[in-house]
């Protein structure tokens, strides 16, 4: 695996924001599951109980982390309609998992459960608002939204990861290939069509396509 140069910093110029960048590029390297804070710290340079200056523990680490790349996607487009918005809003979160791989990890270990960013479900909401939901809609739009760019890039991103694994890939191939068309033939007629649209943009502008026409129609029929 590549590595890159540790982060040790200079004397008196730690902070929360410059621990959570490091944490950050720690897990996209390491994973959720071998992440340490002792690692951290030995990037940093400093002594373990110096992070805890900044953060009670780990997990308020790792939340920060999460807040931090959830929020980095939160910033919407001063013009266009509510459409235009969200497709803004959803293309950036997608990019920040797709950037930081990690983030799959931490939104499956560590649920938003109300500390999600604030910044994005701001934005998303009010574009929502604005664009004519009610409070309950707006919410439930909001959710579904997040629930579907997150739930499609880990999918997307898991395959990437297999897909980098010659065997893996081959055992997928004959597994794919090795169905009998008797029992499963739909499955079978369909198998090109489906490794062609496993993720990648164009798959994931089709299902953003979908929930935005739903959301829509949901629009005209409370009005």
């Amino acid at each position: 695996m590549e590595t890159t140069a540790r982060t040790r910093v200079p004397r008196n110029t730690l902070s929360a924001e410059l621990i959570v960048a490091a944490a950050l590029n720690l897990l996209d390297q390491v994973g959720v599951e071998a992440f340490s804070l002792r690692a951290l710290a030995k990037d940093l340079g400093v002594a373990p109980m110096t992070l805890y200056t900044y953060f009670r523990g780990k997990d308020e680490l790792l939340d920060a982390v999460r807040d931090h790349a959830l929020g980095a996607a939160a910033l919407t487009t001063a013009y266009g309609g509510w459409q235009h918005q969200i497709r803004t809003i959803c293309r950036r979160l997608r990019g920040q998992i797709l950037e930081h791989p990690c983030l799959t990890g931490l939104l499956q270990q560590r649920p938003l459960a109300g500390h999600e960013s604030a910044e994005s479900a701001e934005s998303l909401l009010k574009a929502l608002v604005e664009g004519g939901f009610n409070a309950e809609n707006a919410a439930r739009a909001y959710t579904t939204l997040l629930g579907f760019v997150v739930g499609v890039t880990t999918l997307e991103v898991r395959l990437l990861e297999e897909n980098r694994d010659p065997e893996r890939r081959e055992k997928v191939r004959q597994i794919m290939t090795g169905l009998p068309p008797e029992r499963y033939p739909t499955l079978v007629e369909h198998a090109g069509a489906l490794r062609q649209t496993v993720g990648g943009d164009s798959q994931f502008e089709f299902g953003l396509d979908l929930v935005i026409a739903g959301m829509e129609q949901r629009l005209i029929l409370a009005g």
